[in-house]
């Protein structure tokens, strides 16, 4: 099973987990994997559109993943890592 890790940032929903393995064979199932898991999650990643949020990263095994990439395949043994971009002033 993929091995999806959360931001702080996005832990409210997943009552402070910030690893887990889920069921899933693209980006975008992993995703909806924990959504079951911890409704509330994933409008936090994506938007009502079902894009990723512009303020969203997506890096599967240490590499950046365009926007478009929920449709991306994940093996297994795959790494899934949400980044929240913080942005201040």
């Amino acid at each position: 099973m993929p091995h999806v890790r959360i931001p702080p940032p996005y832990r409210g929903p997943t009552q402070g987990t910030g690893e887990l393995r889920v069921e899933g064979e693209s980006v975008l199932e992993c995703l909806e994997a924990v959504e079951r898991k911890f409704p509330g999650f994933l409008p936090q990643v994506l938007d009502d559109d079902g894009n990723v949020h512009r303020f969203v990263k997506l890096v599967k095994n240490g590499r950046h993943l365009v926007r478009e990439a929920l449709r991306e395949p994940l093996a297994p043994d795959d790494d899934l890592e949400i980044i929240a971009a913080i942005a201040g002033g």
